[in-house]
């Protein structure tokens, strides 16, 4: 087994974000990490609502709700889709912690606020944590680059089905509630 080093968040976010294997490894391994995704995936949630000021997009307390919601689902589907379809092995631990942790790179969107280069950089930043997010797949399902992309493609598919009918029950409860309420 190898040993686990207790690295900072900072230093853990750092290596991540430089898609740096070794950083996936650490943090699968480190059964204490699970904080330290659930506080990247806060940081992230914060920063990008910040860098949506003026979009009109929500707040950052919905953003946090979003953002937890997310990161759990995506880690259950892509877990599900993974360990079940092609043969991986892990437990939903490390799942949320290699997932948690490949969303350092949205850090960045906090420059989402500089008007015209906002744009540029959360385009950017999603292709990053994309990139991330294979390899945070590939290193906790213990299996190759091609299966890590076909898990995130199929997972992808089920996770924006499960977050379309999700949205259509709270739109459609607000909706309705709007109308009690008028």
């Amino acid at each position: 087994m190898a040993e686990v080093t207790h690295g900072s968040l900072v230093q853990r976010m750092m290596g991540a974000a430089m898609l740096n294997v070794a950083t996936y490894e650490e943090v699968e391994a480190d059964r204490t990490a699970t904080g330290q995704a659930a506080a990247v995936v806060a940081i992230v949630a914060v920063a990008t609502a910040i860098g949506a000021i003026g979009d009109g997009t929500g707040g950052i307390i919905a953003g946090l709700i979003s953002a937890f919601l997310g990161w759990l689902v995506w880690s259950a589907i892509t877990y599900f889709v993974g360990s079940k379809l092609f043969g991986g092995t892990a437990d939903m631990g490390e799942m949320l912690r290699t997932i948690g942790f490949a969303q350092a790179p949205g850090v960045l969107n906090v420059l989402g606020i500089i008007p015209i280069l906002g744009g540029l950089v959360r385009f950017a930043v999603l292709i990053w944590i994309l990139v991330a997010a294979v390899i945070a797949i590939r290193q906790a399902l213990d299996f190759d680059t091609g299966k890590a992309v076909g898990t995130a493609l199929i997972g992808a598919i089920a996770y924006f089905a499960i977050m379309m009918v999700v949205g259509l029950v709270f739109g459609g409860m607000a909706m309705l509630g709007g109308a009690l309420a008028g």
